[in-house]
């Protein structure tokens, strides 16, 4: 049986393969974010998972006021859609840095933030800002397992930060630190990874605050370790889910603490019946994420179905059930990794109470919009 709530009265005027997104399911899961929170102004979800200015005004007008985001479009996407606080979490360098700074003062209503790991990164984003009539908001990252950017939580990221103080046209604004390495399904297998490095950001806080310095707020973790860090009684705390705010297949299977709903399916046909056993679908994988290695999807309605062949423009199941499904059947499937999904399509449709009533642009899908 498939979940009432994805059904679609008239599919027949939908293109296939595309995206579907059900906003009552959103709004629920960032209600229940927000719970879990224990309050909006503790969020700051990413914004990578969506990309859209319609889900930016939706988190707001549940309250949250805080946005995080890896690319310069996001951020723009963001501040273009009324969002008043971004925080760009992603080394600036090259041109970026005077795009950042065209954004920062195009956008005069938006608080911009961003993150440096790396004296030479501080002193170029001082540098990029001279001229600016505001002061840029720089946040240290950190780096506590993920292995990807960020600085050790010892001297040299206590050394960054006053750095950053110091530096004309900067100002230190906090701590940020992502540990997306941290993947274990029981829930207290996550908790006691994710303390070591919890315990050093919250120690330099500590250190840098008896030093004089202000650490307004710590942006941390991802979604698997979002309700460690939401329980964290902490000042200046900010948690940063970003993939919950849609759910998929790989976190309802491998989190299932993380009681969210997959808000965002795929629309897919049956193209051909190349065997007795075999359904092939226009679900290939430049219409979903082509990570991770195994099954990308989970059909609906064929679960158990095996997964025989992926390509750029077809999906290849072999069942027992394929001669239940006709060419040109409609089915629904959640993604594997919704994230890189969301951003290889253009627009998604809007499915409420079963009807396909408007269609939202995945605006931040690309690198450039405006600067």
């Amino acid at each position: 049986m498939i979940d009432p709530r994805y059904s679609i009265r008239d599919s027949s005027d939908l293109l296939s393969p595309s995206l579907l997104i059900y906003p009552d399911l959103v709004r629920e899961n960032v209600q229940a974010m927000i719970a879990l929170a224990r309050g909006a102004e503790r969020l700051r979800p990413h914004v990578k998972t969506h990309k859209m200015a319609e889900i930016v005004r939706l988190v707001e007008s549940l309250g949250i006021k805080k946005h995080k985001c890896a690319t310069i479009a996001e951020a723009e996407m963001i501040a273009a859609a009324g969002g008043g606080d971004v925080l760009l979490a992603y080394p600036l360098v090259g041109p970026n840095l005077e795009r950042y700074i065209h954004l920062v003062r195009g956008y005069r209503a938006t608080k911009f933030r961003v993150t440096v790991d790396h004296p030479d990164s501080a002193r170029a984003l001082s540098e990029a800002a001279a001229g600016l009539d505001r002061t840029l908001s720089v946040l240290v990252d950190l780096e506590i397992g993920m292995g990807r950017t960020g600085i050790d939580p010892g001297d040299a990221a206590a050394d960054l930060y006053a750095l950053v103080d110091r530096l004309p046209n900067l100002r230190a604004d906090g701590l940020h630190a992502y540990d997306g390495h941290i993947r274990d399904t029981n829930p207290a297998a996550r908790l006691a990874a994710a303390r070591p490095g919890r315990e050093k950001v919250l120690a330099l806080a500590d250190r840098l605050e008896k030093q004089g310095l202000a650490v307004p707020r710590l942006v941390m973790g991802g979604s698997p370790t979002f309700p460690i860090h939401a329980a964290l009684e902490h000042p200046g705390v900010e948690c940063s889910p970003g993939t919950i705010i849609f759910h998929d297949a790989s976190y309802t299977e491998r989190f299932p603490d993380l009681r969210f709903t997959p808000a965002a399916l795929l629309l897919t046909r049956v193209v051909s019946r190349p065997r007795a056993d075999r359904l092939c679908l226009d679900l290939g994988h430049k219409a979903v994420a082509a990570d991770p290695s195994g099954p990308r999807a989970r059909v609906l309605g064929l679960e158990d179905a095996a997964h025989v062949n992926h390509s750029e423009e077809h999906l290849v199941l072999e069942t027992p059930r394929a001669g239940d499904y006709a060419v040109g059947d409609v089915l629904l499937a959640i993604p594997t990794h919704v994230c890189p999904t969301v951003a290889l399509h253009r627009r998604a449709y809007v499915i409420r109470d079963g009807q396909a009533v408007s269609q939202w642009e995945v605006t931040a899908r690309d690198r450039v919009l405006g600067v």
